[in-house]
């Protein structure tokens, strides 16, 4: 059920979702705002927001790992299964550490694919 979390945030929120495209980028926007206030609890040293971003955030990756197509993903589906999994693990230790390094580490890995999955998906509408 948490699974489906993200998704369900997601297509309730966002009326005329053009394509599932612009879903994965809505996820991997959404783990960046929640990334960024899980850094602001750890700074007001607030525990239950800090738990509750982080299972949002996390929540948002076991969507995105849910969803890939390994079949036409191939490897790349499962290094991203691979990465996904890694940020989970990095959210848990932030979590239990108190760590905002953490959060940073999972900001800049998130931007990174943000950043790719746009310039993937800007380059197939030019050709």
């Amino acid at each position: 059920m948490q699974n489906n979390l993200a998704y369900s945030a997601y297509s309730q929120n966002q009326v005329g979702i053009e394509s599932p495209q612009r879903l994965i980028e809505m996820l991997y926007e959404g783990i960046l705002r929640f990334c960024a206030r899980v850094k602001i609890a750890i700074k007001n040293e607030d525990i239950e927001q800090r738990v509750y971003f982080i299972k949002r955030t996390t929540a948002i990756f076991i969507e995105l790992i849910n969803n890939l197509d390994y079949e036409k993903g191939g490897d790349v589906a499962h290094y991203l299964s691979g990465l996904y999994t890694r940020e989970i693990q990095l959210l848990s230790l932030a979590n239990v550490e108190n760590n905002e390094a953490r959060i940073d580490e999972v900001i800049n890995v998130t931007k990174g694919l943000l950043e790719a999955w746009r310039d993937v998906h800007n380059n197939e509408n030019l050709g």
